[in-house]
């Protein structure tokens, strides 16, 4: 569909850091898609459109600069091109001339202030002829975006803000981990180099930013758990024309569905007679969050007790070399984008393993149940709402390698155990609502009410 054509009464504008990228941009590009398909005239707006999808535009970023910084920031560009992402010396000349085009700008976030100097933002609307009658903001995190910009685009369409992490309201993790100090103004910041990481503490600072940004918007905000939907009414974002509800992430049940194991594993390449745990995120291994460190120290537990034979770890999302971890065979592999092939992988494995250290409601352990995978993960965000422990799955205590290795054990050890997990996924939806009730919620359905903050529902 063109962007520039189709029903100019339901056009929808979703923003996005990227069109692939982690589950929040996978959610973003899969509604996107969904509205194409039911005929929504929809276009997705993104910082780096790092995919071809249909009805998809990249935001400017150095667009409304002045003289100076335009003709040292489009060299920038094309040296970026060109090193795709490595730290090559056409990356280093390309920092060099943009800092040299900014450099009050580059003084800013060298001083931990979180870069929200993208004046293209404002014009965002304007990006599209005819405008969008709806806005629709995912992960706003990734310097594509200004926040300050908000409550003059929200009080021109209908907005919308699905939160995926806490971002939003913290100096400026995606994720506080054991820190609280997000709900009392942050500062004295015990995780600088947590994703997103800031040089120094001006934590306090951001979080004023952000706070100031959202109370004046008029914004309807979204989180697909209720954990998540908590925390955003203890921070205090919430302004006088805000309202909140919990929106579910769900998955296409026909993609990830039940399947043959023995013909996923034919396909893939993975032997039949091994027992395979598997474990997916993007960059499984860097990640602060999705506790792979945890993992390898329960498996150390895992592969001295009678009740592990024939392990296989699958590890999916990233590549490595590495063949073994604590005596127990792995097999790293790169990033899959066709959801045909990531269901595949969570058919072929008899047990699906996610021990994060912070999480909102990951698709992965979703997509592993709908294809009826059971699932052990730790109790941790929203991962309860979804997995009940002992009937669909079992929990961990999080950050507790040991807790996870006998949920592990405990669950290989009793195959009728699984075999129940499984079937009470298979055979009726994950208790959850569609992404697709968003779109009814934007054409009005359901009474969206601008005026008054709503509780969760």
């Amino acid at each position: 569909m063109n962007p520039a054509s189709g029903s100019e009464c339901m056009r929808v504008m979703l923003v996005s850091p990227s069109v692939v990228g982690g589950g929040a941009e996978k959610v973003a590009t899969d509604l996107h898609r969904e509205y194409l398909t039911r005929g929504v005239d929809s276009v997705l707006a993104v910082g780096s459109a790092n995919r071809g999808v249909p009805a998809c535009i990249e935001i400017p970023r150095d667009a409304y600069r002045g003289r100076w910084a335009s003709r040292l920031l489009a060299p920038a560009r094309h040296l970026d091109a060109r090193s795709q992402g490595r730290r090559d010396a056409a990356w280093v000349s390309s920092r060099v001339l943009r800092t040299l085009a900014e450099p009050s700008r580059f003084v800013r976030t060298q001083q931990g202030y979180e870069d929200f100097d993208v004046p293209q933002t404002a014009h965002l609307l304007e990006l599209i002829t005819p405008p969008p009658r709806i806005l629709h903001l995912h992960n706003l995190h990734g310097r594509y975006f200004d926040l300050r910009a908000l409550p003059g685009l929200s009080t021109r369409i209908p907005t919308f803000y699905t939160l995926h992490d806490m971002w939003a309201f913290t100096g400026h993790c995606a994720y506080s981990l054991d820190c609280e100090r997000w709900r009392v103004g942050c500062g004295d910041c015990p995780h600088l180099d947590i994703y997103v990481p800031i040089p120094r503490d001006r934590s306090a600072e951001n979080r004023a930013l952000k706070h100031a940004a959202l109370r004046g918007s008029r914004l309807r905000i979204s989180t697909p758990s209720h954990w998540l939907a908590e925390l955003v009414e203890a921070s205090g974002i919430l302004g006088e024309h805000s309202e909140l509800r919990v929106i579910p992430n769900g998955v296409d049940t026909t993609v990830f569905a039940p399947g043959d194991r023995q013909e996923a594993r034919e396909q893939l390449g993975l032997p039949q007679d091994r027992t395979i745990l598997l474990f997916a995120a993007r960059s499984l291994r860097g990640s602060a969050f999705k506790g792979f460190g945890v993992l390898a120290s329960a498996l150390e537990s895992i592969a001295h007790d009678a009740r592990a034979t024939d392990l296989l770890l699958v590890g999916l999302g990233e590549e490595s070399s590495e063949s073994h971890i604590a005596g127990i065979e792995t097999r790293f592999l790169p990033f899959v984008d066709d959801p045909n092939d990531v269901a595949r992988h969570y058919r072929a494995a008899n047990l699906y393993v996610h021990p994060a250290r912070a999480e909102n409601l990951p698709l992965a352990i979703i997509e592993s149940m709908a294809c009826g995978t059971p699932v052990v993960a730790s109790r941790v965000g929203g991962i309860p709402e979804i997995v009940v422990d002992g009937q669909t799955g079992l929990l961990s205590a999080v950050d507790d390698a040991s807790a996870l290795a006998e949920a592990v054990l405990s669950a290989l050890s009793d195959p009728r155990r699984l075999e129940a997990f499984s079937a009470a996924t298979s055979l009726e939806e994950a208790p959850m609502q569609s992404r697709r009730d968003l779109l009814r919620a934007a054409a009005g359905v359901g009474g969206v009410d601008m005026h008054g903050t709503a509780r969760l529902t």
